[in-house]
């Protein structure tokens, strides 16, 4: 459809390598727990992350819902950085499955304060009680900014002196930590259950897991069974999966690199408005005077990119993307950009 898609990183489709893997790929009921390749997956992600267990899941949505049904009461509230994936692009899930609520911490570059957050507890009996704090790292509206690590800490400080449960939307966990230089397990850590996505970053077709305490995990599976999310033999996906959490987190660094080149190239570039000292991760956000035109031109030229409002647009970097498509992307969405300023110039 495009010679360049940076509309997401969950475009990419399988590698060679993750097709070998998915046709021989040792198969069971994973609805009875019997998939080997599907458990392999489960013990590889706790190993990583240093938690109990993991569940394999769909999607990212649901992983996020299922640690919010599992970790709250309904009529409680959940705390939620500004802009957060959960209340934004999940959409109602936690008053529909949950009957729970969201209550905003104000959030710069996607990270609250610990102060912040200690101030959305709510503990009178005449308001919805807190249930659970959530974080978002990397956070998808801020730019795919890096929650810092030393922030985390303190607000999983907030959590346990308060007595309640915190949770991690992960979703581009791996590309938090290696924006931060750290393992995974340091961006995981002190959170009671983490959500990390397979198919975004890390390039596999399908699947989120979600981490936790086998305890935590037993309650978990059940509200996967509930949701409709128990697969068959879902090995033949959980392989790919395998692949994208051991082999792809060593290609983020180029991803993030390219995505910067992609800032500093469009930087200055007639039509558009951008920072390119906010890139972090594989993310660049431009504002522009109308992004539904942007969009619509640059599909034109052969480049897919996102309108994220009316005047935002978002280029998202992946393993799918290498330093010709760069290349090419500057260079259409540049082009593209310049001729509707000048035509609102005319």
């Amino acid at each position: 459809m495009f010679a360049v898609d940076l509309r997401s990183d969950t475009v990419t489709v399988p590698t060679p390598e993750m097709r070998a893997a998915m046709a021989t790929a040792a198969v069971g009921d994973d609805v009875y727990a019997e998939d080997p390749t599907v458990n392999r997956l489960q013990e590889t992600a706790a190993e990583l992350t240093g938690f109990e267990g993991a569940l394999y899941v769909p999607s990212g949505t649901m992983s996020n819902q299922i640690a919010l049904a599992v970790h709250t009461r309904r009529g409680s509230e959940v705390i939620v950085p500004e802009g957060a994936h959960i209340y934004e692009y999940e959409p109602g899930a936690m008053a529909v499955l949950s009957g729970a609520l969201p209550r905003f911490a104000p959030a710069v570059r996607g990270a609250p304060t610990a102060e912040g957050v200690r101030a959305a507890v709510r503990r009178s009996p005449h308001q919805a009680p807190t249930g659970l704090i959530t974080l978002e790292n990397t956070h998808n509206l801020a730019g795919g900014a890096v929650v810092p690590l030393a922030t985390q800490a303190a607000i999983q400080s907030v959590a346990r002196e308060e007595g309640i449960p915190i949770h991690l939307d992960g979703a581009r966990a791996f590309n938090a930590a290696t924006a931060l230089g750290v393992g995974i397990a340091d961006v995981t850590r002190g959170f009671d259950s983490v959500s990390i996505c397979l198919s975004k970053g890390l390039g596999a077709p399908v699947g989120s897991l979600l981490l936790g305490s086998r305890a935590f995990l037993a309650e978990a599976h059940r509200y996967r069974k509930l949701l409709g999310g128990g697969m068959r033999q879902a090995g033949v996906l959980a392989a790919a999966g395998l692949i994208a959490l051991t082999r792809m987190p060593a290609g983020l660094a180029a991803d993030h690199a390219r995505a910067k080149r992609l800032a500093q190239a469009l930087a200055g570039a007639d039509g558009i408005t951008l920072d390119p000292a906010r890139v972090e991760t594989n993310m660049v956000f431009l504002e522009v005077d109308d992004a539904a035109g942007l969009v619509q031109r640059c599909a034109a030229r052969g480049v897919g990119v996102s309108s994220m409002g009316p005047r935002t647009v978002r280029l998202v970097t992946h393993h799918q993307v290498d330093d010709a498509g760069v290349a090419l992307a500057v260079d259409a969405i540049a082009a593209a950009a310049g001729s509707m300023a000048r035509a609102v110039r005319a």
